[in-house]
C-alpha cells in the first residue's frame, strides 16, 4: 500500500509538468501569432508629403489651429523643409521653415532657415535668424557657430570672436574647428584694432634736428620774390601764409616746423597764390613727406612740377620719394 502510494506520488508531478508545457507552448504560439499579425499591419515609414498635402498656414489662419494642430503642422513643414534643403532648393526650404516658425517658433527651425541663407550667402539674414534661435536657446552651439561664421563674412570680427568663444565654452572646447576660429579671429581683431589706432593717431613731424638736416640737404635759396621778410603781407591771404611759413621755418624748432606746415597748408586753401602756387605745393608736399603722408606728398610735388617745371627741388624730392618707395619705373 505504501509502495503504491509512493509510486503515485512520483507519477503525479510528471503529468502536471506535461500539461504545463503544453499550455505554455499554446500561449507562446498565440503570442507569436499576435506579433505576426501586428507586423503585417505595421504602418509604413512616414514619407515627406507632397506640396499639395502640406498644410496651408499663415499669420492670419494659424490662430484657428489648436496647439496640437500647430505642432503637427510644424513637424510636417520642417520635414518638407529638410527635404528641400537636401535637394538644394534653398528658397523653397526657406518658405517651408518660415511656415513652420509661424506654427511653432522653435530654435531649430530658425537655425535651419539660417542654414539656407548661409548657402545663399545672405549673411544679414543668417545673423537675423541665428539671433532669433539663440534668443530661444542661448546654449544652441550650432546657431552660435553659424552666426559667428556670418559675422566673419561681414568682417565683424569682434562679434564673431565672441560667438565662437561662447560656442567653445559651452561645448567644452571639443570642436576643433571652433577653437581654431577663435585663434584666427584673435589675430584679426588685434590687427584691426592696431590699424584703427594707427589711423586715428595724429601723424607728427620727426625731431627738429631731423627736419633741419633734411631741409639743409637742398641748396639754400632766398625767399621767392614778393615773399621777403621786408614785404608786408596780410596773414589772411595765401601769400601772407607762405611768408608766415617761411618765417616759422627759420626758428628750426619743433613748434616752428609745425607752425610752418600748418601755414603752407592754409596758403593753398586760401588760393590766391598766383605765380607762387607751385612753391606752395612744393613746401606742403615737403612737410607731408616728413610726416609720412607719402601719397599726399607725391600728389603735391607732382602738381608743383606740372605748374612750374623749372622748380627743380620738386623734381628732386619727388624722385627721391620714388626711389624710397620702389616706384622708380613710374
Amino acid at each position: 500500500m505504501s509502495q503504491k502510494t509512493s509510486t503515485v506520488g512520483r507519477e503525479s508531478p510528471k503529468k502536471s509538468s506535461k500539461k504545463e508545457k503544453r499550455k505554455k507552448k499554446e500561449e507562446e504560439k498565440k503570442v507569436a501569432d499576435v506579433e505576426k499579425s501586428a507586423a503585417d499591419v505595421k504602418p509604413k515609414t512616414p514619407t515627406v508629403e507632397s506640396t499639395e498635402e502640406l498644410p496651408e498656414v499663415d499669420e492670419a489662419t494659424v490662430g484657428n489651429l489648436s496647439e496640437q494642430e500647430r505642432k503637427d503642422h510644424a513637424a510636417k513643414l520642417k520635414a518638407a523643409g529638410n527635404h528641400a534643403y537636401g535637394s538644394k532648393d534653398y528658397n523653397k526650404a526657406i518658405e517651408l521653415y518660415g511656415k513652420a516658425i509661424i506654427c511653432k517658433p522653435d530654435p531649430i527651425f530658425y537655425s535651419n532657415r539660417a542654414a539656407c541663407y548661409n548657402a545663399l550667402g545672405q549673411w544679414e539674414k543668417v545673423i537675423e535668424d541665428t539671433t532669433a534661435a539663440i534668443n530661444l536657446d542661448n546654449e544652441y552651439v550650432k546657431a552660435l557657430n553659424r552666426r559667428a561664421n556670418a559675422y566673419e563674412h561681414q568682417e565683424m570680427y569682434s562679434e564673431a570672436l565672441l560667438d565662437f568663444t561662447a560656442s567653445c565654452i559651452i561645448d567644452g572646447f571639443r570642436n576643433e574647428s571652433s577653437a581654431q576660429a577663435v585663434e584666427r579671429l584673435l589675430k584679426k581683431v588685434a590687427e584691426a584694432k592696431g590699424k584703427a589706432i594707427l589711423e586715428s593717431k595724429d601723424k607728427k613731424l620727426p625731431s627738429p634736428t631731423f627736419v633741419t638736416n633734411y631741409l639743409q640737404s637742398f641748396r639754400a635759396r632766398p625767399p621767392p620774390a614778393g615773399l621777403e621778410e621786408s614785404v608786408e603781407l596780410s596773414e589772411d591771404s595765401g601769400l601772407g601764409q607762405l611768408q608766415l611759413g617761411l618765417r616759422a621755418m627759420d626758428k628750426k624748432t619743433g613748434d616752428g616746423y609745425e607752425e610752418a606746415a600748418a601755414a603752407f597748408d592754409k596758403a593753398l586753401t586760401l588760393d590766391d597764390l598766383a605765380e607762387h602756387e607751385a612753391f606752395a605745393y612744393n613746401m606742403r608736399g615737403t612737410f607731408k613727406y616728413l610726416r609720412g603722408e607719402n601719397l599726399e606728398a607725391l600728389s603735391d610735388l607732382t602738381k608743383s612740377v606740372d605748374l612750374q617745371p623749372a622748380l627743380t627741388q620738386s623734381f628732386i624730392k619727388r624722385a627721391s620719394m620714388h626711389l624710397e618707395l620702389g616706384w622708380w619705373s613710374n
